[in-house]
């Protein structure tokens, strides 16, 4: 047959055939095509199986839980291998409409619970949910994990990679996996040791409600990780915890020269009752054993008070454990328009491991944070703002600290790492208290800063009740609070009034102490 409209076309038995392949050749990858990117909807009903239905979903798929149903697991992530697989989630969610949520940006509570299905751990220290080496692009939404009951041994809720030694290269380390506006706790009388195991790569936990993890003879978390590179996103939390509400280290990681890097910290509520005090071991709120480029910001540090260690809400410290991994270090690290209140002191800085020695910590700054009942009398330990030692590059800018021990106790390592060198400490308005910055085997101020931050610069700082011939000259030293003009300290608002000699008085122009509106700015929806 011949066309004559400008285009011929031959027939022949051959070209026919040709023709016809190439014709299902197409409408076969036009198929697949079409599955690879229309997303699919699996709901699962009470009593239904959620495994299966984990296991059928492809990437990009929704799966829907029946809002307020239990599901015994544990649960298991696998690995999904298709075409679409390297970037689009499988959703699995609650089936309540989105009207009945939280928005995206709102935390969750436990008020929500009926709407959430529950996915639980049977005990037998068996989690909630895992994950299998190499998965990736999980993200759940509104679901609630928990125990079974309060008597079911669990350790982990949830356990993101493995910590163990099995989890030994980066490729086999699940990743993109996200938990929103999820609720993860355990029960009020229960012993366990965390809400979320996070030994993973690229994962955002946002907008959860974590909480009931404690313990008396052990440490107890609500997240903690030691095998995962990262990154994190940590964001608009609630994190209720004993020992450490959050942090990373403190074992040997699978992963060769692995440190957990890349962590963002914000908007968090980071907290335990005070009817836990006497009742669960408590350490305290923050701690790092190991990480990087680590950006803490926008939070509310509460209630921590001595018990199984001294009341600091934040401890850093450098570990090689066993003496395994000589390579971890604690740096880059910054803490920047946060609240810390109602703690038996502000930080503790261990820049060198002293049973085996590691890289040392570097580049800490501590910058616009308010700090307000740091009462040793009253939270145990000494009140201290900062300890530190050996630790290099510390800045330390622009803070409001109201604190019942010293500025800064400084003490010499057993290692033989030398002082603090690089520290730098401008415009704050601390209590000098006894001893202000002070360290072993020296009188307070100037003998001190000599032996322990040899050439640091310590300028524009009002250091109240502090003895000006024992300090640096370029220093502020009032004799009481009183004397500084806050808007309305009793009030809790630590503005310098109008009429303070202390504002745009700081090395950069601006008002010593902390920038209160930046601050709020930063704390958003949980600014007071």
């Amino acid at each position: 047959m011949t066309f004559t409209s400008g285009l011929k076309w031959h027939s022949s038995p051959r070209s026919i055939f040709r023709f016809t392949l190439i014709t299902l050749t197409f409408l076969l990858l036009l198929t697949g095509t079409h599955r690879a990117t229309q997303a699919a909807t699996l709901t699962v009903p009470a009593g239904g199986d959620v495994q299966s239905a984990i296991n059928a979903a492809q990437p990009g798929d929704t799966i829907l839980l029946e809002a307020g149903a239990s599901f015994t697991g544990p649960f298991s992530l696998p690995h999904k291998s298709s075409p679409n697989s390297d970037s689009s989630f499988i959703t699995i969610r609650s089936s309540a409409p989105d009207s009945s949520l939280p928005s995206p940006a709102q935390r969750i509570s436990p008020s929500y619970s009926p709407l959430m299905p529950k996915l639980l751990s049977p005990g037998n220290n068996m989690p909630a949910l895992e994950t299998s080496p190499f998965a990736h692009h999980y993200r759940f939404i509104a679901v609630e994990f928990a125990p079974l009951s309060a008597d079911a041994y669990v350790r982990e809720i949830i356990r993101l990679g493995d910590g163990s030694r099995a989890q030994n290269t980066l490729e086999m380390i699940p990743h993109h996996l996200t938990f929103d506006r999820c609720y993860i706790h355990a029960h009020p009388t229960q012993d366990t040791i965390r809400g979320i195991a996070l030994n993973s790569a690229e994962t955002t936990i946002t907008n959860c409600y974590i909480s009931e993890f404690h313990s008396k003879g052990f440490d107890s978390q609500a997240i903690w990780g030691w095998n995962g590179p990262g990154p994190f996103h940590i964001t608009n939390n609630y994190l209720e915890a004993s020992g450490e509400n959050f942090g990373f280290g403190g074992s040997v990681p699978g992963v060769p020269e692995l440190i957990p890097s890349d962590i963002e910290f914000r908007g968090n509520l980071v907290s335990r009752p005070l009817a836990w005090r006497g009742k669960w071991q408590v350490k305290n709120l923050f701690e790092l054993k190991a990480g990087q480029r680590v950006m803490v910001e926008g939070n509310i540090f509460e209630n921590n008070w001595a018990d199984a260690q001294s009341g600091f809400a934040v401890q850093l410290t450098v570990t090689n454990e066993e003496g395994l991994v000589p390579w971890n270090v604690i740096q880059d690290v910054t803490f920047r328009n946060n609240i810390f209140r109602h703690c038996g002191g502000g930080f503790n800085l261990l820049g060198i491991n002293n049973a085996f020695v590691s890289r040392q910590m570097n580049g800490i700054r501590i910058e616009n944070n308010l700090m307000e009942d740091i009462n040793g009398l009253k939270w145990g330990g000494a009140g201290y703002f900062l300890q530190m030692t050996t630790v290099l590059n510390v800045v330390v800018e622009h803070n409001t600290v109201l604190q019942t021990g010293s500025i800064i106790n400084a003490y010499e390592a057993t290692n033989n790492a030398g002082p603090s060198a690089g520290f730098a400490m401008r415009n704050n308005i601390v209590m000098h208290n006894e001893y202000g910055i002070f360290g072993g085997g020296q009188s307070p101020g100037a003998a001190s800063i000599s032996v322990y931050l040899p050439g640091s610069e310590i300028r524009r700082n009002v250091l109240v009740g502090a003895d000006a011939g024992r300090y640096p000259s370029d220093n502020f030293f009032p004799a009481g609070l009183n004397d500084i003009k806050f808007v309305d300290r009793r009030g809790g608002d630590y503005r310098l009034a109008a009429e303070s000699r202390y504002k745009g008085r700081g090395t950069d122009g601006k008002d010593i102490g902390c920038d209160v509106e930046k601050l709020m700015a930063a704390l958003g929806n949980m600014a007071r």
